[in-house]
């Protein structure tokens, strides 16, 4: 800790290996469900513990990701130049970090209600098996698709302490979205992953088919979070973002149709403006009531 404190460089690398400005692809829809349980301003307790238990989930999963990976980071020309390849962090950093977003986890659990204490060890679990998923079956964006899901469904438990309809509808919609752009994502590694046994929805069935199972998966999200607004009060504000999102979705996936592989990483960073536009909808129609 105190190595992280006086070196704003080591520190600048931890947060590169996790790639902490990402995690601006679930916390928003933590925050979405959070507000829409509470029906309004959760207060500061909820919103804090949230806040922890979100950030140590990706920061535990994406450091174990990079330990379990090294080796193939390392073979990839893509990813060679990350920090366990390159030697500006060790194994043992990454195993720290990840031991530490777990701790994270499991105190913010332990802080929010009974629901959220019951679930820590399926959460923890889904996260740590990730890694492993795309080495035995090409359903693995599925996995990852579920496991982040679950940061919008976990908003809303972590306020309420239970489940429902709106929180199942928050989770099937940001995981289907999940698993569609990481379904493109994929279309980066096709020859990598076929040359060295890694399974994946591009590998198996090709860039074509990937492209449109990615969009399919997109159209579904769409749907599950249009849902929303036969099972809530959510308004009109929220009806907008909709479109919004939706014009995003439509974006990405004709931008790879038409470049293929080379648009991959535009459209998977073009999906970061969803999470927020669900958020701006969601608050502008819950706060504003």
């Amino acid at each position: 800790m105190k190595t992280l404190l006086l070196r704003p460089a080591r520190l600048r690398a931890y947060l590169d290996l996790v790639r902490f400005e990402h995690t601006l692809f679930a916390l928003p829809f933590a925050y979405a469900g959070m507000l829409l349980a509470a029906g309004g301003w959760p207060g500061w307790h909820d919103l804090a513990w949230i806040t922890v238990a979100m950030v140590g989930a990706r920061t535990a999963a994406m450091a174990l990701n990079r330990l379990i990976d090294a080796e193939l980071d390392a073979a990839n020309a893509r990813t060679a130049d990350r920090e366990l390849p390159r030697g500006v962090l060790r194994r043992g950093d990454a195993l720290a970090l990840a031991l530490l977003g777990f701790a994270l986890l499991v105190l913010a659990g332990w802080a929010l209600n009974e629901l959220t204490r019951n679930l820590l060890p399926l959460a923890a679990l889904a996260l740590a098996l990730y890694s492993y998923t795309k080495r035995f079956t090409w359903l693995c964006h599925l996995w990852l698709g579920a496991t982040i899901g679950a940061a919008a469904a976990g908003g809303w438990i972590g306020v309420t302490g239970s489940f429902s309809l709106a929180a199942v509808l928050l989770w099937l919609g940001v995981g289907l979205w999940v698993a569609g752009f990481d379904v493109i994502y994929g279309i980066l590694d096709v020859e990598f992953d076929r040359g060295n046994g890694i399974h994946s929805i591009p590998a198996r069935f090709g860039e074509k088919m990937a492209m449109a199972i990615s969009g399919g998966m997109h159209a579904l999200a769409w749907l599950a979070l249009t849902l929303l607004l036969s099972v809530t009060p959510l308004g009109w504000p929220y009806a907008l973002a909709l479109v919004a999102v939706g014009t995003v979705l439509i974006r990405a996936n004709v931008l790879v149709r038409r470049r293929g592989a080379g648009a991959a990483l535009a459209a998977f960073n073009a999906n970061l403006y969803v999470s927020s536009l669900v958020l701006l909808g969601v608050g502008v129609d819950v706060l504003s009531r």
